[in-house]
Parts: structure tokens; sequence; C-alpha cells
């Protein structure tokens, strides 16, 4: 039998030599560090991590503002409770949020301004219209708050919206989806009590989508 034929379609092994072999073995180990350095290293400035933070921040700290103005003024047990529901969870937020910035060692303000100077598109109140939640009769005051804190509600989640848009870091995506939980529920209950006031909701600032 001839085997010449079978010897030339027999496959040929491939060695390799000891250090290329050593090279493939060391690239191969450092491949889940690299790749956990790009998971893991911190956004930096211009990131819509560091934007977010930023601007919910601001945000934030405005509508624990108007929450300790109504809750100390109002007689309502329910707005009450609700008012102090709102400083605890925002204030918590703040603190996250703060600590997310030290931590990945960018400065808690930015050179532009929040929001890009665009806070009254998200749902910010002019601060006359904060001041007035003070000076109000009560009632009216109540009606004034959650007129205001239903376009600020609306505000934050078109601003979870867009950072989750972006495919954010993990704890990123966390607070931005319990954002659009918690505020769209409160807006709903908030409509509910302007309604029992005999009062109108503000019209809303955009549609918004929340299928995340």
């Amino acid at each position: 039998m001839d085997t010449t034929l079978e010897t030339v379609r027999a496959p040929r092994r491939v060695s390799l030599s000891v250090p290329a072999l050593a090279g493939l073995l060391l690239a191969a180990a450092l491949l889940p560090l690299a790749l956990g350095y790009w998971l893991t290293r911190p956004p930096g400035e211009g990131s819509a991590e560091v934007r977010f933070a930023r601007d919910m921040v601001a945000h934030h700290e405005q509508a624990v503002e108007m929450a300790l103005i109504i809750r100390d003024r109002t007689a309502d047990e329910v707005l009450r409770t609700f008012a102090d529901d709102i400083i605890f969870t925002q204030q918590s937020q703040i603190g996250q949020m703060t600590g997310w910035l030290e931590v990945w060692g960018v400065p808690y303000a930015g050179a532009d301004p929040p929001m890009d100077g665009m806070s009254q598109m998200m749902g910010m109140a002019v601060q006359s219209d904060v001041n007035a939640l003070r000076d109000l009769p009560p009632a009216e005051a109540e009606v004034r708050f959650l007129q205001l804190m239903t376009t600020h509600h609306e505000g934050a989640l078109i601003m979870a919206d867009e950072v989750l848009a972006a495919r954010p870091r993990p704890e990123v995506a966390r607070i931005a989806q319990a954002v659009v939980r918690g505020q769209q529920a409160e807006i709903g209950f908030m409509r509910e009590l302007l309604t029992m006031r005999g009062a109108e909701p503000p019209a809303p600032l955009r549609p918004i989508n929340h299928d995340h």
C-alpha cells in the first residue's frame, strides 16, 4: 500500500516554543484583570454618571427644601407623612451620590451649572415659588406644594431616563431605577391629593418612557 498520500494528508502538529506558550498563558491570566479594571475604573469628568450625580443632588436638595417647609406648615397628617418620606428618601440618595463623587475623585460641582442651566426644563421651581410656600395661607401652600412637587418629580424622571439610556454603572442604574419607581408612584399620589382639594395638577413636562 502506498502511504505517500496518507503521509501528505496527515494533520500537522503545531508546536509552540516555550516563550510563546508562556506569553499566551500570561495574556490569558491578565485578561480578567484588565476587564475588571475597565468595569470598575471610576467615571471621569463629563461622563453620564458624574453629570447625573451632580444634577440629581441639586435637584433633590430643592425637593427636600420644599418638603421641609410644607411639613412644618401643614395640619394634614397625610401630607406631613408624605413630606417626611420625601425628606428621608431624597436625603439618603443625596448621601449616596455625594459619596460616589468623593470615591470617583471628582469635585462636587463641575464647571457647568447643574442641569446645564436648563433647571426649569427638569422641573426645578424658581426660588420665588419656593419662598411663597412660607407665606401663602396653609391651604394654598399645600396646593402649591403639590403642584410644584409634581412637576419637580417629573423632571427627576426625565433625568433618570436619560442616564439609564446611557447604560451607566450598576450603582447609578439602581438609584435611577429607584427614582423612576418611587417618584412615578408619588406623582400619582400627589395628583389624588390635588383632586381631593379641588385643584388642577400641573401640565406634564413631556411624555416619559418608564420601561426599565
